[in-house]
């Protein structure tokens, strides 16, 4: 039976990826797969070749004084009000009307969403259509991110139609995908708990595109990659971070090769050392095949990428609370090590490379981590997950019998 699958995001490229891979294999399973995001990520959708069903981005009068609140908050504070007036407010109530009138139209058989776009958890809950939040981090963020979200969620329930704890309810009980295995999601997690609904899978990761790396430095030295992420070049504020590296890294016996994304002028970084290399882009995939090491910002699509190739890590927190979560899983686990946040923190980064590199339990504890991994099972097995866990509705929807209610 075809089932409807309407997958849900925030307009972030970080929160989407992990959505993509399951949302490629319902389609290639024969099911009817359409994805609901704001107005503003149409062309990303688009390249993706996905219906696109849009709604309202967060109007900028609102999402402007939250923004400039966060430079003079500190790095918890910040975080936290993120979570609980940009995605649990601002947000989700800017997505609300669009998606419910969708769901009314199409009345899709589940809703799968990322944990930041909180307008389907509501529309889902009042439609009873059954819905999935595939991860895009630790289960301890999961945690910390639902904590946050009480009065939001709250409010977000009487803008619904529905009684004031029944988001928390929903959210508290809703199933997950996850690709983070168990041995790096229960480390250094002492509130870890086996009474989440968590299904494990292994992404795909993408194919190689067979692109040697360029030419520079000497061939014979550790490759280290060094990457902070798609959206820290458009952030004032942590502009520097790029020439930090280079500078902290510059005198080590190592090769360097440093993506910046699109929007960072390689030029306005100044010379370039002699063992570094600059790029706006280059496929993850092929540069961990030959890295000793990754130095990052503890980003979701980063962390799992290097641990999944085996590459030991030293993670640099810059920005956000699960970049600082990501490194302590990675450290606990023993595949690298976790420098606090600050203002320094990547110049201290650089400082705990050469250790890192010299000390092959890292990379051991790596192997380990990737080949847990290795043995998840595919993308391609959650379309099973996912239809048992829309089976009921699945089932009455065809039928012409009203969805469940919802819970009270």
């Amino acid at each position: 039976m075809i089932m409807r699958i309407l997958v849900s995001t925030t307009a972030n490229v970080g929160h989407f990826e992990p959505l993509l891979g399951i949302a490629r294999a319902c389609r290639d399973a024969g099911h009817e797969v359409r994805v609901a995001a704001p107005r503003s990520f149409d062309a990303t959708v688009a390249r993706t070749g996905f219906p696109f069903q849009p709604f309202d981005d967060a109007p900028p009068e609102l999402i402007g004084p939250v923004m400039s609140r966060l430079p003079e908050l500190s790095f918890e504070e910040a975080n936290a009000t993120v979570v609980r007036e940009v995605f649990g407010r601002i947000d989700a109530q800017a997505a609300l009307p669009a998606l419910a009138a969708a769901v009314e139209a199409w009345r899709p058989d589940v809703i799968v969403r990322e944990p930041a776009e909180l307008g389907s958890l509501a529309v889902a809950e009042r439609a009873g259509i059954p819905q999935i939040q595939v991860a895009i981090g630790m289960a301890e963020m999961v945690r910390l991110f639902a904590g946050q979200l009480v009065e939001p969620l709250t409010d977000l329930a009487t803008m619904a139609g529905l009684p004031d704890d029944s988001l928390n309810r929903a959210l508290a009980g809703v199933p997950t995908l996850s690709s983070v295995p168990e041995v790096l999601d229960r480390a250094g997690d002492v509130a870890f708990s086996d009474d989440a609904v968590t299904y494990r899978f292994r992404e795909d990761p993408p194919a190689p595109a067979a692109t040697p790396l360029p030419q520079w430095g000497d061939p014979g030295l550790p490759l280290v990659y060094v990457t902070f992420g798609s959206v820290t070049g458009s952030l004032p504020p942590f502009a520097g971070v790029f020439r930090q590296a280079l500078d902290g890294l510059a005198d080590l016996p190592v090769r360097v090769l440093m993506t910046v994304g699109r929007q960072v002028s390689i030029t306005d970084l100044g010379p370039v050392p002699a063992n570094a290399r600059v790029e706006p882009w280059w496929p993850q995939t092929d540069v961990l095949a030959e890295a000793a090491l990754v130095l990052g910002h503890g980003g979701y699509g980063t962390t799992m990428g290097a641990i999944t190739a085996g590459v030991p890590q030293v993670v640099a927190p810059i920005f956000t609370t699960d970049q600082a979560v990501n490194a302590r899983h990675i450290a606990a686990v023993g595949a690298g090590r976790a420098v606090s946040p600050g203002p320094d923190v990547v110049v201290r980064a650089c400082q705990e490379v050469q250790s890192v590199l010299e000390d092959p339990s890292y990379r051991h504890r790596a192997a380990v981590v990737a080949a847990a991994i290795a043995a998840l099972p595919s993308t391609a097995d959650t379309v099973a997950v996912i239809r048992r866990i829309a089976g009921i509705t699945t089932s009455r929807v065809r039928a012409g019998i009203p969805a469940r209610p919802h819970a009270q």
